[in-house]
This record gives structure tokens, C-alpha cells and sequence, in this order.
């Protein structure tokens, strides 16, 4: 996830918490109730793998299907729309498999070893439509413990809303008054119209019992993919209390969509319909799997933007050299790919590192979900890339302060970003940051990358209604032409490419 520590509010600081030992991770899951998908083994370790087939269709998953069978795997997932399956093995799995015909590529998932393949879904399972449930009964997600929470905050002071919304330029102080300005004056599109488009938040999950998002988020487009495999049961799209950072997706929902009623936070598209997405997985990670199991769900139903705020785990940077990381690579390229053709804008965080993606750069937090040692320390070159901020066609998002100036925080790069975004300060409180949604019907104040995509997959949602026919390419000019449009000339604000890219987002009309 891509947030940064507040310094004056407790909230979390990176986006991974300290390591924990696996097995440890494992049983405290258990003990505070989350769904803890592996079931020991008869003394044996498995890691997950991605097959890609050459083939990119339904006939090419079924023969990565067989040959994976074929080489001692456990198939749990097959992905048609992109001709790779999932599968669970032991040994020299990979080796064995990318020497068979009509395989492109195979590539280990994770570092850490675990027990044994997922167990079995029981219940609603597949691509299709989730479960139609008004289950609200469930027990709401508590907040957690290491983040500070805020009183109501009555969508007062949402300087980042009135930044994409008012005209608001870096230097000007937003005006509450415009914010309570009906929508139709203003030139944004009503409820009415946004709640025909659905945009996807691919996150920690999302708490829909929150006031804020009660209405915004839709069952039959939310579902689980935190093990790789789309769970639409009920409730599966919410948080996991006992996971670190769960609250994330609730927070990045809020930006995109809370409702507009006076009270808690306005969201950039007020109406819109949310699919909810939890990747966040029970050892609090964010395996390519999951990924590419959550980019397809939105895309098959039907999203037109699909909101990334995080980096794929357990390579911070994934280098074409290692085959491995190749494979994830292109794993996750063929489901954004296939998430832009059926319509969707795939926008992601930029990262929240400093880092001039443009440039050779170190990584020194990768495997991080190794269960002991240090990271390794590694020295990169452009050709290795965050996932899926890096890959062609995605909208990379970096964050702007209060003023429009660049966050201290962002990641950069010329050609390598898309547009910018308010994503706050961590170092000036509350007010420099973002508040918005945290479960429990709370509210948080957080700054990241993260918070400034959702600002662009707001903007989204509304060039959607004022253009229902528009594909995703369209849609992402017009995001760029419309900042563009409001960029001063340089040198007043927005004209560096290298942190704005085309600009600041601006909510288009």
C-alpha cells in the first residue's frame, strides 16, 4: 500500500509491518478469525506459480493446465482471459514446466514457502457475478490499533476534492462554500449519473457497513482474491481485522466515492458504484496472483477504472533477467492489458520512495515476505520495474501537497508518470494530509501515492458519464488533456513533467 507515516497522527508508517515468522503469522491469523486458506501438509513446502501459456485464450490455460499437472503441480486457478493458470508445487516445478511446447513462461509467486496448496472454496467461486447480499448483520471491521482515528469530520476542509473540483490551483486556499455548491452547478455529473458507472478499488478490501459507503459499494461486483482465486460469498470483499494495514482500502474507497450527505467525507465522485477487491491476502501480502485474479474480476464486470494503490509483492522491483520475476511481469501485463481492452483505465500509485523511476535505483526491501535474514540489497536498472505502475498504458499517479507542490515522498520520473494528484504531507498533521473512510464507520487522515490515485480514479468515473461510449484510452487523454489544460506555464506550478506529468488532475466538463 501506498501510504506514508503521519507524523503527528500515529498512523502506520510503511506499507509492510515487521517481519513475522511464518508460522506465527499463520496460527495469530487463526486465533483472531482470519481466513487462513493453507492446510498443513505431510511435511512438505509449496511455493505458487504462474504458467503462462503461449497461447493467451482458453485453450492456452487448459494446456498450461496440463502441463502443470503433468510436472507434479496442484492447479487451483485457471485464468482463460489470459492463458495462465495457478498451480502449487514442489521442487524443480519451474525448470521442468518452461522446457515443455506452447509454454511461455513460469515464475515462482512468493519466496516463503507454505504447507500445502489452498484448501478448496466452498461456495460462490469464478468469474461470474457475486452473491446479491444486503448481509450487513456481519460484524463491522474494527479499526486498527496503530492507527489514530478522527471525529466526524463533516466534510469540512476537503481542500483535495476542491483541488480537482474548483479551479483550485497551488497557492489558493479552497473554499468550503464552492464544495457545498450543488453538483449540477459546479459541472460535475449527479449521483443519479455516476451510479451507472462502477469503478473497482483492488486493495485490502472495503468495509460497506461504513455510512460513508453503505451505498456506494456493489455486491455483485466485489469479491475476493486474496489467495488468487475469486471468492464472491458475501462479505469476502471486506477487510481482515486481524491483517496489518486492512483499513487501507477503506480509506482509498472513501476518495473515490463516499457519499455526499454533510457528514464523514465527500469523495471525488459522490454516486459512483464501488467494486470492492480485496487482494490483501492473510500474511499480508500482495502476491501477483492476486493481482492478476483482481484485475480480471473488475474487467469482467465491467469497470471503467480500476484503482492500484500498492506495488506487487514479494519483489519490489521485478527484473526481466530473473525468470521468475519475467513470468510475473508478464502475468500481470496480460491481465492489465486485458482489463484496458474491455474498457477499463487502470490507474496506479507511483510509490512513495523518492525515487526517479526513470533512473537506475536500489532496492533494499525485496523478498519482503521472507520470514528471517535481511532483504536483499540490490542495485537495479530501468529495465526492472514496480508492478503494475510500470507497465504500458497504466495511468502512474504521483502526489501533490496542499500547495500543488510535489510531495517529498513521490516517486518521479520523466515518461514514467502520468498525471499527479493530491496525496498530502505526512509532516504537517491532519490538515496537510488526506482524511477519509476507515473501518468501523471512522475516519483517518493519510498521505500517499496511494490517496492520489484514487483522486484519478474519481476523475474517471466522471469523464465516464460525460462520455459512456469512450474506451480506456480516450478516457485516460481526456484525464491527460484536461490537467494539461489547467497546468500554468512552467515554473508556476505544474510544468515539470518529471513530477506531474500531463498535471494535475482536473475533474473534466
Amino acid at each position: 500500500m501506498e501510504q506514508v507515516h503521519l507524523a503527528s497522527s500515529g498512523t502506520p508508517g510503511s506499507r509492510k509491518g515487521p517481519l513475522r515468522v511464518l508460522l506465527v503469522m499463520l496460527l495469530t491469523a487463526l486465533v483472531l478469525g482470519g481466513a487462513v486458506p493453507y492446510v498443513a501438509g505431510p511435511g512438505r513446502s509449496y511455493l505458487s506459480y504462474l504458467v503462462l501459456a503461449r497461447q493467451v485464450d482458453a485453450a492456452g490455460s487448459a494446456l498450461a493446465a496440463e502441463e502443470a499437472r503433468a510436472a507434479g503441480g496442484d492447479v487451483v486457478q485457471d485464468y482463460p482471459q489470459i492463458g495462465a493458470v495457478l498451480a502449487y508445487a514442489t521442487g524443480g516445478f519451474a525448470e521442468t514446466v518452461r522446457a515443455r511446447p506452447g509454454i511461455a513462461a513460469v515464475g515462482a509467486t512468493r519466496t516463503a514457502p507454505v504447507p500445502s496448496p489452498p484448501r478448496p472454496l466452498s461456495g460462490a467461486g469464478g468469474f461470474g457475478s457475486g452473491a446479491a447480499s444486503d448481509a450487513l448483520d456481519v460484524p463491522e471491521t474494527g479499526d486498527d490499533e496503530s492507527t489514530a482515528t478522527l471525529p466526524d469530520p463533516g466534510e469540512q476542509d476537503s481542500w483535495n476534492v476542491a483541488m480537482l473540483g474548483a479551479g483550485v490551483r497551488p497557492g489558493v486556499e479552497t473554499s468550503a462554500a464552492l464544495l457545498r455548491t450543488p453538483a449540477a452547478e459546479r459541472g460535475v455529473p449527479t449521483p443519479e449519473a455516476l451510479h451507472k458507472v462502477m469503478v473497482a478499488v483492488l486493495d485490502s478490501g472495503v468495509d460497506d457497513t461504513h455510512p460513508d459507503l453503505r451505498g456506494a459499494v456493489d455486491p455483485k461486483s466485489s469479491a475476493s482474491c486474496a489467495d488468487g482465486r475469486p471468492d464472491a460469498r458475501a462479505g469476502a470483499w471486506r477487510p481482515d481485522d486481524g491483517v496489518t494495514e486492512s483499513g487501507h482500502g477503506t480509506h482509498v474507497a472513501g476518495i473515490v466515492g463516499a457519499v455526499r450527505d454533510g457528514h464523514g467525507v465527500m469523495g471525488v465522485a459522490p454516486g459512483v458504484r464501488i467494486g470492492a477487491v480485496r487482494l490483501l491476502g492473510p500474511l499480508g501480502q500482495y502476491y501477483p496472483e492476486n493481482i492478476v485474479c483482481g484485475m480480471i474480476w473488475a474487467a469482467d464486470h465491467g469497470a471503467k477504472a480500476i484503482n492500484n494503490s500498492y506495488f506487487a509483492d514479494p519483489w519490489k522491483y521485478n527484473c526481466p533477467q530473473d525468470p521468475d520475476q519475467a513470468a510475473v511481469v508478464a502475468a500481470v501485463s496480460r491481465a492489465v492489458e486485458y482489463a484496458r481492452g474491455k474498457g477499463a483505465v487502470v490507474v496506479a500509485s507511483a510509490g512513495n520512495d523518492g525515487q526517479d523511476l526513470g533512473a537506475p535505483r536500489r532496492d533494499e526491501r525485496s523478498p519482503n515476505d521472507r520470514v528471517s535474514g535481511p532483504p536483499q540489497s540490490r542495485e537495479l536498472g530501468t529495465e526492472c520495474i514496480r508492478l503494475p505502475g510500470e507497465l504500458p498504458g497504466v495511468v502512474t499517479v504521483t502526489s501533490v501537497n496542499r500547495d500543488g507542490q510535489p510531495s517529498a515522498y513521490t516517486n518521479y520520473g520523466r515518461g514514467k508518470v502520468s498525471l499527479a494528484a493530491p496525496g498530502g504531507d505526512p509532516d504537517s498533521g491532519v490538515q496537510g494530509a488526506v482524511v477519509s473512510d476507515w473501518p468501523g464507520g471512522q475516519y483517518t487522515a493519510l498521505a500517499g501515492t496511494s490517496m492520489a490515485a484514487a483522486h484519478v480514479t474519481g476523475a474517471v468515473a466522471v469523464a465516464a458519464v460525460l462520455h459512456p461510449d469512450w474506451n480506456s484510452e480516450q478516457l485516460a487523454a481526456l484525464l491527460a488533456s484536461t490537467a494539461a489544460a489547467a497546468c500554468p506555464p512552467a515554473g508556476q506550478g505544474c510544468g515539470d513533467r518529471e513530477y506531474y506529468g500531463a498535471g494535475i488532475v482536473t475533474l473534466p466538463r
